[in-house]
């Protein structure tokens, strides 16, 4: 008998990085751990859970870039870890801890949003090398969970007792969804260039935000959300005003050289008539 001759495994045969693979478990972790906190009650415990996981979603592209070791695999990988941590687990915080009271309409705007999650995550992942190069096209699902998430710190710093029947908390649910699968331009990362060099007065502002935040991170936090969430509507709505004032410029100035072609023509037409020799 021919000795059977092994064949060689395919796909992770190289193996995986384990460093920036470790930091999206640490944040599959921390939307698992804020999934769990919100089924027990304990809505703020979990809202920092869900902001925990930003923080590793945010540390396992740097150190792939930085390491050199971006695959497929962490592609795929941190694309569903994603969905989890910003999708799932802001989903059912909001929805055990106010939009519950609203019954029917209030569940399904939770699946609105977790829904609106996946479909950005998706197009993401296909026009990330595109579209998405410099700003993000539709505002990122960790910043929209960032902004569920500091809403209910934000509101328990106020208030002991969650809203029943809050239509707030529906309305900021439904608009966060609206906004990820929008084509509104959001700042990304990628528009600092943390990597080059900056002036001295950047750090400056840089120590000076963090010192806010750290003042009163329950209100700072959900201040600076907004602020972000804000900033790209009204960017998007200058962005139209200032296309729709050039278009109006360029139909103006076709108009006038339209207008100076036919004066033009008029007044050779004229000449030519008047140097013609007239018959008697």
């Amino acid at each position: 008998m021919k000795p059977k001759i092994a064949k060689p495994r395919k796909g992770l045969s190289r193996g995986i990085y384990l460093l920036p693979n470790l930091c999206t478990t640490a944040s599959l972790f921390c939307g698992f751990f804020s999934i769990v906190k919100s089924l027990s009650g304990d809505a703020v415990m979990a809202a920092w859970a869900i902001l925990a996981a930003g923080i590793f979603d945010l540390l396992d592209g740097r150190i792939a870039r930085l390491a050199h070791a971006e695959s497929q695999f962490g592609i795929e990988y941190d694309s569903l870890v994603d969905l989890v941590s910003f999708g799932l687990a802001p989903g059912i915080l909001i929805y055990t801890w106010s939009l519950y009271t609203l019954k029917k309409l209030g569940w399904l705007a939770a699946f609105l949003y977790f829904a609106c999650t996946a479909m950005r995550l998706a197009r993401f992942n296909v026009q990330h090398d595109t579209v998405e190069t410099k700003r993000f096209q539709g505002m990122p699902s960790p910043m929209a969970a960032y902004t569920l998430a500091t809403f209910v710190i934000f509101y328990h710093h106020f208030f002991t007792f969650p809203p029943e029947r809050s239509w707030l908390s529906l309305g900021i649910t439904i608009a966060l969804a609206i906004l990820m699968i929008s084509n509104i331009g959001y700042t990304s990362h990628k528009e600092f260039a943390f990597g080059t060099r900056k002036s001295f007065f950047f750090l400056v502002g840089l120590v000076g935000l963090i010192v806010i935040v750290a003042f009163n991170p329950e209100v700072t936090l959900f201040a600076i959300m907004v602020g972000y969430s804000a900033y790209g509507i009204l960017r998007y709505v200058v962005e139209l005003f200032t296309k729709g004032l050039k278009k109006q410029k360029r139909k103006e100035k076709k108009k006038a050289i339209a207008a100076d072609v036919e004066e033009t023509q008029k007044r050779e037409k004229t000449k030519a008539e008047e140097e013609r020799p007239h018959l008697h």
